[in-house]
């Protein structure tokens, strides 16, 4: 099984690293990789009305929790959700400063084909800043019209149940119903992903660029 070093897995919102990545995460922690998490935006315009402003924050710290990933190795910027294109240096500035304070093995990103606007910014200056490191992009297939799944990392069941776990902190997401925050869908994915690779159970990724 090849495992890196260092994982540094950039995230636009708050739950975007759990839901592309979450079971990958939770296997790489069980394997003892060091796994770092930032986050760009808290979200606050997306919360149910009466939410605390930190309420997604609060979340994402505790879905942390649960995969593992230490306290010490989350980054939570503030930028303001759906506007991350108008602060587009400022960002690559902040990933340039991970990079260097970081220095990953892999970094995982959204996938180039992901059309929400804030995870195109982090895409392309991900890919600016970590152009000599291997890249992966992770699927969100509500945000695709294609996808290429052309790197897979395979799961046992419990990673995909730590996944879930981790995802039922955010309950705000869950009170608003979102159609993606389901076992089911989970689960189902996980399962056609592991088929293509004549797995049970897997994530599949979209491979950026590879550093051997």
């Amino acid at each position: 099984m090849l495992l890196p070093r260092r994982v540094l897995i950039l995230a636009p919102h708050t739950d975007d690293a759990e839901l592309g990545a979450g079971g990958s995460i939770a296997k790489w922690v069980e394997a003892g990789v060091d796994v770092h998490v930032a986050v760009f935006s808290t979200a606050e315009e997306s919360l149910p009305s009466g939410s605390a402003p930190t309420r997604l924050a609060d979340e994402c710290h505790e879905s942390l929790d649960v995969l593992g990933v230490p306290r010490e190795n989350r980054t939570i910027f503030s930028y303001p959700v759906r506007k991350l294109g108008y602060h587009r240096q400022e960002v690559l500035e902040n990933i340039v400063a991970l990079g260097r304070e970081l220095d990953p093995d892999w970094v995982l990103v959204p996938s180039g084909a992901d059309l929400h606007q804030d995870h195109q910014t982090v895409h392309d200056e991900a890919l600016r800043a970590f152009k000599h490191k291997t890249m992966l992009g992770y699927e969100l297939p509500w945000n695709h019209i294609t996808f290429s799944a052309s790197a897979f990392v395979t799961l046992e069941r419990r990673h995909l149940e730590i996944k879930w776990a981790a995802l039922t902190k955010y309950e705000s997401q869950l009170e608003m119903g979102r159609p993606y925050f389901t076992p089911e869908f989970h689960d189902s994915l996980a399962r056609v992903r592991g088929l293509q690779v004549k797995d049970e159970w897997a994530e599949a990724f979209e491979l950026i660029r590879i550093v051997l």
